[in-house]
């Protein structure tokens, strides 16, 4: 039989590892929780034993955000063209060098 976890060690949830905080717990260890934030994933913090918040890493959050409207990824926009594999290879996607401009000062 598994002991009872105590709070501030790290707890498995069903189908995803969260590791739980008490939150004067992880104040005293803010360091430590942000690291684990980016390397193992969110961090799950709790006031007198109630979940009250997720730490998550700044990546994760803005793969949570809503999309800007209108947005589409490139490859989307791409074969929504209609070109042929043929029309796509003659595209020219390179790039001349931005050497900045000349200011008079």
């Amino acid at each position: 039989m598994a002991s009872p976890v105590s709070p501030g060690t790290r707890r498995r949830v069903r189908h995803s590892t969260f590791n739980r905080w008490k939150l004067e717990d992880a104040k005293a260890r803010l360091s430590e929780v942000v690291r684990l934030a980016a390397t193992d994933g969110p961090q799950l913090l709790t006031i007198r034993g109630k979940e009250m918040a997720y730490l998550v890493a700044a990546d994760e959050y803005r793969r949570l955000l809503p999309k800007p409207e209108g947005h589409q990824p490139l490859a989307e926009f791409l074969q929504g063209l209609g070109l042929s594999e043929a029309e796509l290879d003659r595209l020219d996607l390179t790039r001349e060098p931005d050497t900045g401009r000349d200011l008079a000062l």
